[in-house]
């Protein structure tokens, strides 16, 4: 078959306009195809992300958790520390933890308000609870603390520890609740649940704290009393 000069430039022609064709035709594709194939992957990293986040995260509490086990099993931090008072107002007993400059979320009961204490750290239960004392003089308190899986019950006045007695003898004249939360049966979210009133410390300044022990103040011939 013979093909003139003519003939065959026309052929060519066709051939590469049908090529050019094609190849605008795939640079048109490329681009969704490009996104259809990064959007997986974009998915897919923003995921490997938030779990690699989330494990440092859980490994970061893990740690806290395993770092606060071990220092409460050496006995340098304690588990539980709870100042227990015959004050007859939660309220009152924070307003006092204010003016000594003690944490602690406090607790009603009619057996006498009680208040968990915050600083756990090496004697911070045993500075919090001398220094209520000082500040508060002539206000008996009891510290009981959990420390190394051990129970003490201790005394103090006017900054000073008087005596100690067995964690029986402290529960048997305290409300059920004391027992629970030194003994980790129940904590303060659950007490909060039961329907018991929790006032925290952090919730209240010096000036309002004033005003607090002034309501709870009586004034006569013999001199003042805290109700």
């Amino acid at each position: 078959m013979h093909f003139s000069e003519e003939e065959l430039e026309a052929a060519m022609a066709g051939f590469e306009r049908e090529f050019q064709e094609a190849e605008a035709a795939k640079q048109d594709s490329a681009p969704a195809e490009r996104d259809e194939q990064s959007s997986p992957d974009a998915e897919t990293s923003d995921e490997a992300s938030d779990t690699d986040a989330g494990g440092v995260v859980d490994a970061a509490e893990t740690s806290l958790d395993f770092e606060d086990e071990l220092q409460g099993l050496l006995g340098n931090r304690a588990k539980m520390a709870a100042i227990i008072t015959r004050l007859t107002s939660a309220r009152l007993l924070a307003a006092f933890c204010e003016l000594s400059d003690v944490s602690a979320q406090c607790i009603d009961s009619e057996q006498g308000a009680v208040a968990v204490l915050r600083n756990l750290q090496g004697d911070g239960p045993e500075a919090a609870v001398k220094d209520m004392t000082v500040v508060i003089s002539g206000m008996p308190a009891v510290l009981a603390v959990n420390r190394a899986d051990k129970l003490e019950a201790t005394l103090y006045v006017d900054g000073k520890s008087v005596r100690t007695f067995a964690p029986p003898i402290l529960f048997t004249s305290t409300a059920s609740f004391v027992e629970d939360l030194m003994l980790g049966i129940d904590d303060l979210e659950g007490l909060r649940k039961n329907g018991l009133n929790i006032v925290d410390s952090a919730s209240i300044d010096h000036d309002e704290a004033m005003k607090i022990i002034a309501e709870h103040t009586r004034f006569g011939r013999g001199g003042s009393s805290i109700d």
